[in-house]
């Protein structure tokens, strides 16, 4: 591993869990993440905590732990997973498919790789998405519970969770030939958002394109020869189309604050996926591999380069290609609107671009530590 970005990310972790990091409702043995630094009171009390970005957080505080085991940061695990079931009224599930598949792959990676279990969680969590599956709607799994908006960002976490869990290969596959044939754009071949009553919603967010590389990948980590040749030919062209479309002079694009601010930090773990667990000797997938990592790698430069130093620690842009703007008590903060959380005035007080940050760093480490191997 280059020690510098096990540096980085060190930093990166320690101010998230200094400016964010805090007890549940004061209870021992809990922590959550404070959305907003600064912080309002109703902030701090929990009275919002968003649950797709908690799930982020506990999926990066697993990086951490792979990157430098502590038996401290094993308990803060532990803690982040009994708080969030206890201030999601303890339940796992929502109704919101794509958050708790975000929970879902946080809690698998948290027990096969830091060793907290939960052993009722993870058969609840798939047990919702194999019966979400509904064809005869045009899906896919739903965005949410009785809607017929079916979205990359539900099916393409869902996806490799069920790759990756229990004896749902077959589903995953399934999900992923769904979005190749209704959500790949002809001419671009990108990943459009999703399909709503049978329509197209034409948008193309970077973490669609990250979710889809994530699925694909371990599928073609997974499958038989035939099937594999398959899922690797869509990670070389989607790896391609990101590096072509969406990292202009080789840095992922920005999209702001509030859910906006986890996008790039999502794609750029799935392109990490992409550089350290691609299978295959084809030149295709040697190229495919490659061009992750240097995506990861400059837009994790970038970040770096244009963030803002606090106490020592670093606060990163919501945009990894300009300076962070420092946030400050006051002003318009973020809001859940419609089911989705909209920016605060200053991007960069929003938990969301800081974990996105953290998440980069972590992704440049790993695939530094493959590449020396």
């Amino acid at each position: 591993m280059d020690q510098r970005w096990a540096n980085r990310a060190a930093s990166s972790e320690a101010a998230v869990a200094q400016r964010h990091l805090k007890r549940l409702w004061a209870l021992p043995g809990t922590q959550l993440g404070v959305v907003a630094w600064p912080a309002t009171r109703r902030d701090r009390l929990f009275g919002t905590w968003h649950y797709w970005w908690q799930a982020h957080l506990l999926d990066c505080l697993v990086d951490a732990q792979l990157r430098d085991p502590q038996p401290h940061r094993h308990t803060m695990i532990n803690r982040q997973v009994r708080s969030h079931r206890l201030r999601n009224n303890l339940r796992w599930t929502n109704s919101y498919y794509d958050d708790m598949a975000w929970l879902a792959l946080a809690l698998e990676r948290a027990a096969r790789l830091a060793g907290v279990e939960r052993h009722r969680a993870l058969p609840k969590l798939a047990d919702q998405f194999v019966k979400a599956w509904a064809p005869a709607d045009g899906g896919g799994i739903p965005w949410r519970k009785q809607d017929k908006f079916f979205n990359a960002p539900a099916n393409g976490p869902a996806g490799t969770f069920l790759a990756r869990y229990g004896e749902h290969l077959q589903r995953a596959d399934q999900i992923s030939d769904w979005i190749d044939r209704t959500l790949i754009d002809p001419d671009t071949h990108l990943v459009f958002d999703g399909i709503k009553d049978g329509s197209l919603v034409r948008a193309q967010y970077t973490y669609c394109q990250g979710v889809v590389l994530g699925l694909e990948t371990e599928l073609a980590a997974r499958t038989g020869a035939e099937a594999r040749a398959r899922h690797q030919a869509r990670v070389h062209r989607l790896v391609a189309a990101v590096s072509e479309q969406m990292a202009p002079s080789g840095v992922l694009r920005g999209a702001g604050g509030g859910d906006g601010g986890l996008f790039g930090g999502i794609t750029a773990r799935y392109l990490a996926l992409v550089a350290t667990a691609l299978p295959g000797d084809s030149a295709d997938d040697a190229v495919a591999r490659d061009t992750a990592r240097t995506i990861v790698l400059s837009s994790a430069k970038s970040a770096w380069d244009y963030r803002q130093t606090l106490d020592g620690l670093p606060l990163f842009g919501a945009f990894w290609d300009r300076d962070a703007e420092l946030p400050k008590a006051g002003g318009e903060e973020a809001q859940f609107v419609e089911g989705a959380v909209e920016a605060s005035e200053i991007a960069e007080r929003d938990l969301s671009v800081q974990l996105s940050g953290w998440m980069l760093m972590e992704a440049a480490c790993n695939v530094t530590a493959v590449s020396e191997t």
